[in-house]
């Protein structure tokens, strides 16, 4: 979406009027690992910091007359650590940018779009161990060795 927000009509007055900062400790994807099957990974910063995402809100009325206020995050095209996962990822501002992508000052969408870029994978960790409802699903495990033999049994957690 970083790609085309600034000229989709449904997104073209946010982004030239209504960016906002959505802010998060992490995000998840999904990766496809059989038929029927997937798999949860946790995506954070390394030091477990909090990140914002590039967001844009709107105001809309409801059928019911209703305000309602909605925002959606952007995405870009995925960093090396997420592309191994999915196509797509959450576009993750530097704290650097958080002024000028709140600016209400700049309505040029050129001025900002370099905002939003893949976050450098070397600052986030992935964790896949989402068999945990609790504090131990953001634990980080080593990756699974892909020259591993499928057959052979993994060692027992000690």
């Amino acid at each position: 979406m970083s790609e085309t927000a600034a000229v989709k009509p449904v997104f073209r007055d946010a982004f030239k009027y209504r960016r906002c900062l959505v802010p998060a400790d992490g995000f998840y994807e999904w990766k496809k690992i059989g038929p029927k099957q997937k798999q949860a990974y946790n995506f954070g910063t390394l030091d477990g910091s909090v990140i914002a995402f590039a967001g844009l809100w709107e105001r809309w009325r409801h059928l019911d007359s209703t305000i309602l206020e909605t925002c959606a995050i952007i995405t870009t095209p995925p960093n090396a650590l997420v592309a191994e996962v999915h196509d797509r990822m959450p576009a993750i501002l530097h704290e650097e940018d958080y002024d000028r992508w709140l600016d209400p000052g700049i309505t040029d969408p050129q001025r900002v779009e370099d905002c939003l870029k893949p976050f450098d994978p070397k600052l986030m960790k992935s964790v896949n161990k989402a068999e945990n409802d609790d504090e131990d699903c953001a634990k980080e495990i080593a990756p699974v060795n892909a020259a591993r033999n499928l057959f052979e049994r993994p060692p027992d957690p000690a």
